[in-house]
């Protein structure tokens, strides 16, 4: 027994050696990323969470707000090989998987097919506008999405780790989209809405883009070394108090529970599932190792509500004729207190 105590004890130390590594790791991307875009710390933050906890991220904002930017960014700071999908009305599935093509061994004579590989074989996929194409071409991103492979002609090509999946959705322009269906939204970890910058971030924002400054980015984490700080996540010992919190926050989104709250009843036809319970939960592991803490508490649970529940939770018509929103009835959820 005293053998089995050393060993968990040494582990620890391990794990506690790597968490501060990773907090001093994460001042230094903030750092990096400053240097190209201003503002935004939160949601920085957060795409820091899903990338750990291994979850894919689903962006909402309007043009201009340097989605694409981050995400380029973030890739360099990170030192991964990332890719950006364009979603269009005519884009095939095989435009993001990959595709066979007929190859002639010109000593031989023989024909025989190659495959070749779409954009999704990247360690970060921007898959801008994925509510601009059908349902079918959406789906060939979802199945990589929670898959981590590509299926061709009978074989399976697996994804390089890490793999994360960043989607962009305009919120303005709905006319000629395909909304994804709740199913799909459910794969996403993270609903993150992106909102304009500040008057003082703005004007900083204008200063630096059209002058001649050129920020040199310094690679922080390589792929290896983020697999096992996803690892070191995974390890993080969470206490039953707080597993119990995240779980009865969820359940009590499903107008049918018993600990659903009368405006829930009133306002919501589907709650989340326990996958929302899941992420929750791995939000708040990712959260805290960030921060240098060695188990998460109440508080990281409540601050990835919003962004975990948001796009999970189906409204009514009493919702809609009153002006509700999702995010507000979370807000609400996290108001009440047992």
């Amino acid at each position: 027994m005293a053998k089995k105590s050393t060993s968990v004890d040494r582990r620890s130390d391990s794990d506690l050696a790597r968490i501060e590594a990773l907090n001093m790791s994460r001042n230094k991307i903030t750092e990096q990323i400053e240097k190209v875009i201003i503002g935004q710390k939160e949601i920085v933050h957060e795409l820091l969470i899903s990338l750990f906890s291994r979850g894919h991220c689903l962006l909402i904002g309007v043009p201009g707000l340097a989605k694409t930017l981050l995400i380029s960014t973030l890739s360099r700071i990170l030192d991964l090989r990332f890719s950006r999908i364009q979603f269009t009305p005519d884009l095939m599935p095989s435009d993001i998987t990959g595709t066979e093509v007929l190859e002639e061994d010109r000593t031989t004579g023989k024909k025989v097919f190659r495959f070749i590989q779409g954009p999704v074989f990247a360690n970060i996929v921007l898959a801008d506008e994925i509510n601009r194409t059908p349902p079918k071409t959406q789906a060939a991103l979802l199945e990589a999405m929670q898959e981590h492979a590509v299926s061709a002609a009978g074989v399976t090509y697996r994804l390089e780790e890490p793999f994360f999946v960043l989607a962009t959705q305009n919120p303005i322009e709905q006319e000629g989209t395909y909304p994804l269906p709740e199913a799909q939204l459910d794969r996403f970890m993270f609903n993150i809405w992106i909102d304009y910058p500040s008057r003082n971030e703005e004007m900083e924002i204008v200063r630096s883009t059209t002058g001649e400054y050129e920020p040199d980015i310094v690679p922080v984490l390589g792929a290896g070394e983020i697999v096992d700080l996803q690892r070191l996540v995974r390890r993080v010992p969470v206490a039953d108090r707080v597993i119990q919190f995240a779980v009865e926050l969820v359940q009590k989104t499903r107008p049918h529970h018993p600990l659903a709250p009368p405006f829930v009843k009133k306002w919501i036809r589907w709650g989340a599932g326990p996958r929302a319970s899941q992420y929750l939960i791995l939000a708040g592991k990712s959260r805290c190792v960030l921060d240098g803490r060695f188990t998460p508490d109440e508080e990281d649970i409540r601050a990835s509500a919003k962004s975990v529940l948001r796009h999970r939770l189906v409204t009514n018509f009493n919702a809609e004729a009153e002006g509700v929103e999702t995010v507000n009835i979370v807000d609400k959820l996290l108001d009440v207190r047992p």
